[in-house]
Order: C-alpha cells, then structure tokens, then sequence
C-alpha cells in the first residue's frame, strides 16, 4: 500500500493511461487533469500533457519524486494551533510540501520547471477552497508522527491504519494520508471514501461515537431553504459520493478539513452556537426547531463569548468545570460526539442526550462526565454564578449547588427534590391530576421547571430542555412572578403540574385563622387579590443562616419587596411549630402580623 502511493512518475503515467482505457475514474477525468483537454474551469490555454503539470523526467527538483516544480525556500507556514492538539508541529514537508506548491498560492499553477516561462493558464485558484495560502490555522494539521500523536491523545486509534498512507520513518502524517491526487473517485481526492466518517475514524477513536445520533441518524435535509445547505459539499461531488443524512456526513455535518470557518477544531463556524443551529437545530435537520427557542425573550444566551474574541471567556473542551465564567454554549449541556436519545432516564441521573458532559458535583468538586443532570447546571448555577437573584429575597442565595444540598437539614431546611427526596413527608397537594405518580419521595430534575414553553411534557410539539421560553426564567408554564394577577390553572400552571390546584385552594395544608374564616392558601392566591406563590416560596431552596431570619421550612423565603419586617424587627419572620402549623411576624399587603393566634395557622 505504502509504496504503491508514492508518487512515481511511472506510476502516474501507468494510472493515467489505465483509466484512459478503462473509463475509470483517475487523473484524466479529475480537476488534477489541468490539461487544456481537461474537465475543469482551471486549465492551461494550450498545454495538452498531463503530468507535466507535477512530474518531468529529467531535471528534476532535487530529493523528490521528479517534481516539475519549484518549492520555494523560505516559505513559512502559520500552522494549526488548539487547546486540544496534542502533538508539535513543524513546517510542511514531503509528500506535503509538494501539494502546497500548488495550493498555498506562492506560485503560478502553471510554474512548472521544465518550461521555459511556464505553462499559460485560463485562472488560477484564487477565490477558492483549494486555495490554502501559507496560513494553515483553518486546515487539518499534517507532516507529525503519528506514533507522537500516540504518545499524548487518548482519542485516537492506537493502531496507525493500514488503509492509509503514513510515511516512514516515523509514520508521518500528510496530505497523502488522505488524499490521493491520482484518484477522484471518492471526490475531493480522498483516499478512501469518507461516507459514515470512515476516513475520520481510522485515525480518530472518540468516546461515545459510535453510538451517537451524529453517527447513526439516518435524518436527512428538507430541502426548505437552499442558502442553509447544511452538506455544501455534495454540490462540488458526483452523485455517487453525495452524502445525504447526518449518518452519512457524520464528522462533517459540523468539522471541516480545509479552510474551517472556526479554525480551533475545525468547526465550520466561528461562532460555536451556529455550527449546530445555522444548518441542523433550525428543524431544516432536526426533528424540531430549536434555533428558534434561543430567539425567545427568556433563554440560555449563547451569544456571551465566542472563541478568539477580546472577552478570554470562549467555552473550551479542556476547561475546568469549575471556573467556568462568561459564556454558556451548546457544548456546555451536550456532547456532540456522544449524544443520543437512545437511553431515556430517570430523575436524577443524566439522560443519554447529555453523557460525557463535564460538571460540578454536589461537594464543588469538577467532574468530566456528569452521573446526574444537575451537575451539568452547577457548572454556572453553582459557585460561579455571577448573576443577581430574579427575586429579592430575606436570604439572597444565588448559588443553587448550596440551595439543593440535602446533607445539612440546618444550612439547608428546604428544597425541591434535585438531589434527593424533600424533607417533608406529608405534602397533602401532591400528586396533582397531572402527575399522578408523584409523591413526597419522588426526585425531579431541573429541566422539569426550567425547559421550553413548546416541551413535549406538556402536549407541545417540542423541543425539550433548557434552550428558551416564553416564561421567564426559562420555565415551561407560566408561573406569575408578580401580586394583582387572578388565580387561574393557568397563572400557576407550572406549580399545578406538579401541586395539585383544587387541594392547595382548600386550604388542606395551610388554613388560617379568621374571624371571617377567610383560609391560609385560598385567601392568598385567590379572595385576597392574587398574591403570587413567589411572595412567600424560593422554588429552589434555602441555604439558611442558622434561624436568624427565622425559619425557612417548606420553602418558605419572603419576596422583600411584597412582605416586609413588623415594627422592631429586623427580617419578615416565619416560625414553623410543627406539620401544618407556623405564625408570622411581618407587614404584608399593608396589615402587620405580630405572630399571635390571628396571624397563626394551625
């Protein structure tokens, strides 16, 4: 194999005629052929040899194969630079420098050795792909060793292929590794076919591939918008190498190889969000159209930082967990190299869409592939929050690794059940007519909140998860923030999917004492003008401070601008004097509270 690719004038002469009197497809029938006979836009305006092109016979560049052209001294290349190259890379050589004397644009196609004043062309690559320049930070490194890849990437194949051509000694990597410039038949010159991202995988093993949806759907594009082709490169190849689902694409449907629009990672954008929303998660690809949640009012703002930029704050695969501050990006929640709908969970562990995703566990302590979801949202809901509350709380804790800490009942009185089954075993509103399998030991996610107003949870016709909503912040229904607003199953929808509506309004948990015998929660949310749930409850959880604002059992953390302290106090106070019964200490709507029997609920 290895020496049959080295290009041999002999060998190029012999293919060439080969395929001239067989029909298939080599040299003549490519854009390699820049004869002016031949089948391409770039050709020479009289020349009718072939291989002249690259190879003469005699007089040759020294030290290669009979190359027909110049190779300049003292061309230096800007080469391909990551945060997850692991080999060092030298200037161009071999096999390699020779492709770019045509394709880096130093000179002339038709500057060929043994021609005096060269060969005349009709164009040269200018304005296309092909075209590399002497700037490779967008293209596929090459010219390293494979065996030194070997040495320091755990994501590559720890065999060199033998359907490839590596070249000795040290089985260097180069352009011929994957392309062969005799042979179009795979189109673009590949040396194999890259169809299932067979080209791809016989040099890189990445984790969770294999059975990932970008490795095995079979969905294709719908043709709905032509400017938003998501496989260009079928209109550059015949039909036979089109490839016209994301299975087939595979690593291409978001890597390119040459003149990458994101050169780190050969992304085909810059900006990381568009690489999979521009093209695929736009519904042209995808079964649902999630580019269009990130439109909505409320949503996850990938915008923040993009790679290069002046903020130093741009996502990274190699990032710690722990410090990440200043972008939020589709890679943060999903691996694209591992994501899958093969595997439907329960709460809380993560779901298959989410695996190998790296996180903050409960104790603050990074990890690189998450067990539960929650660990994906403590990267920016946990220590590094830098945000303000949405509320104004007695106690502002804005760190919800804190707020849904099950292990200290002191720090943490209350919570929704994340991590682990809340602290109350008598919860009367529970199961709702929604959910009827709930109950007070039941663990729920964070996206069963906070995801898309359009959620299939809920009958709509999707997307899921945490992308964007009509309801802020980011929640699936509607959930007043504010007092004045009626009572409705829809003010409280979110609420009521889990707490059942018709128990709450009987007052089963919560029943206030009244000459008037006005009840506890009915009183609130409906006969006294619409006091929203968040005047009273932190749906997240409290990281108390040791009873000094009171108690704050049953999520219980006062809106300070609806409840304010009683006279000589110095925090709206709550005091909880066993199951269903408590006394508040407060002003709310105007009437102070001093905690005696009237302002007691049994």
């Amino acid at each position: 194999m290895k020496l049959t690719r080295l290009i041999f004038f002999v060998t190029l002469v012999w293919s060439a005629q080969a395929s001239a009197g067989t029909g298939t497809p080599g040299i003549l029938s490519s854009k390699h052929n820049l004869s002016s006979w031949g089948p391409g836009d770039v050709k020479a305006l009289t020349e009718s040899r072939v291989c002249v092109f690259c190879h003469t016979p005699h007089n040759a560049t020294p030290q290669t194969p009979l190359w027909n052209r110049n190779i300049l001294a003292g061309t230096t290349y800007t080469l391909y630079n990551s945060s997850t190259l692991t080999v060092k890379l030298s200037q161009p050589t071999g096999p390699s420098r020779l492709c770019l004397s045509c394709h880096d644009g130093t000179i002339g196609l038709g500057d060929v050795l043994s021609v005096p004043g060269g060969i005349a062309m009709t164009k040269e690559l200018t304005g296309r792909s092909t075209l590399l320049g002497t700037d490779l930070r967008s293209d596929h490194p090459f010219s390293f060793s494979y065996n030194d890849a070997l040495i320091s990437d755990t994501q590559i194949n720890p065999t060199p292929p033998s359907n490839l051509l590596l070249v000795e000694p040290g089985n260097m990597v180069h352009c011929t590794t994957c392309h062969d410039p005799h042979d179009n038949s795979n189109g673009q010159f590949l040396a194999i076919s890259n169809r299932y991202s067979k080209l791809c995988t016989s040099c890189h093993n990445v984790t969770g591939w294999a059975l990932s949806t970008h490795a095995t759907s079979s969905a294709t594009w719908n043709g709905a918008n032509p400017a938003l082709n998501p496989w260009p490169w079928n209109t550059k190849v015949d039909v036979t190498n089109q490839q016209n689902t994301v299975a087939e694409n595979g690593c291409n449907n978001c890597h390119v190889d040459h003149n990458a629009g994101g050169p780190q990672r050969l992304m085909r954008y810059l900006k990381e969000e568009d690489n999979c929303l521009l093209n695929c998660h736009n519904g042209q690809v995808g079964t649902t159209n999630i580019a269009a949640d990130f439109q909505k009012t409320s949503r996850h703002h990938l915008e923040m930082a993009t790679i290069g930029d002046a903020s130093g704050h741009a996502h990274d695969p190699k990032e710690d967990p722990t410090k990440v501050v200043g972008h939020v990006e589709c890679q943060d929640c999903h691996n694209p190299h591992s994501v899958n709908n093969s595997v439907t969970a329960q709460a809380p562990f993560v779901q298959s869409r989410e695996m190998n995703v790296s996180g903050v566990d409960p104790t603050g302590a990074g990890v690189p592939a998450v067990q539960f979801e929650y660990e994906i949202c403590f990267k920016c809901h946990g220590d590094n929050d830098v945000g303000t509350p949405t509320i104004n709380r007695v106690i502002n804790n804005i760190n919800k690794r804190l707020a849904f800490d099950p292990s200290n009942p002191l720090l943490t009185p209350s919570f929704h059940p994340i991590e682990a089954a809340g602290r109350n075993s008598n919860v009367p509103s529970i199961p709702s007519r929604f959910i009827t399998t709930l109950s007070v030991t039941s663990i729920i996610y964070c996206t069963d909140c906070h995801d898309s107003d359009q959620s299939t949870k809920i009958g709509g016709p999707g997307p899921n998860g945490p992308h964007g909503s009509l309801y802020p912040p980011i929640l699936r229904q509607q959930y007043s923030l504010t007092g004045g607003v009626p009572e409705s199953l829809t003010t409280y929808a979110l609420c009521y999917q889990c707490h059942d509506r018709d128990n709450l309004l009987s007052d089963a948990s919560f029943q206030k004492r009244t000459a008037s015998g006005l009840g506890g929660h009915s009183h609130h949310l409906a006969d006294g003008g619409g006091t929203s749930c968040t005047a009273c409850h932190d749906p997240h959880g409290i990281y108390d401070n040791q009873h000094v604002t009171g108690d704050h059992t049953h999520l219980i953390n006062f809106d300070t601008s609806v409840v304010t302290p009683a006279p000589g106090q110095t925090y709206p106070f709550f005091t909880d004097k066993g199951t269903f019964s408590g006394s508040c200490t407060l002003v709310c709507h105007g009437v102070t509270h001093d905690g005696s029997a009237q302002y007691t609920y049994p």
